[in-house]
């Protein structure tokens, strides 16, 4: 996937391979938090047995992560997942955002358990 010179940039700030999968929605910034939301592509994960089947989008369900602090702020990602209707089967990418058992992005679980 080909990456725009701003799209470059963002990536180094959000979890590896984000942009592959999502799109920024929005994102705030206030005196204590920054906020981004990430909304998944409109790319069901689609497989040869589906062929020829109608295809509905069911819309959106949120997940939002607690990410590194960034310039004295607490950050979050809030990833817009959404979902597929193919026949009678709800479709959902398996993208996995957050360590087990936490609420926490990946990478900044094990920061933290490692005693950052």
């Amino acid at each position: 996937m080909q990456l725009t010179p701003e799209q470059q940039a963002l990536s180094l700030f959000l979890p590896e391979g984000t942009l592959e999968s999502f799109t920024v929605a929005s994102s705030q910034r206030t005196d204590t938090d920054i906020a981004i939301v990430l909304e998944e592509k409109n790319i069901p994960p689609l497989e040869d047995r589906h062929r020829d089947v109608p295809v509905l989008s069911k819309g959106f369900y949120d997940i939002t992560v607690d990410d590194f602090p960034a310039r004295g702020r607490r950050v979050s990602l809030t990833f817009r997942r959404r979902r597929w209707q193919v026949g009678d089967e709800l479709l959902k990418r398996e993208i996995h955002l957050t360590a087990p058992g936490t609420q926490l992005e990946k990478e900044f679980a094990d920061f933290l358990k490692a005693g950052g």
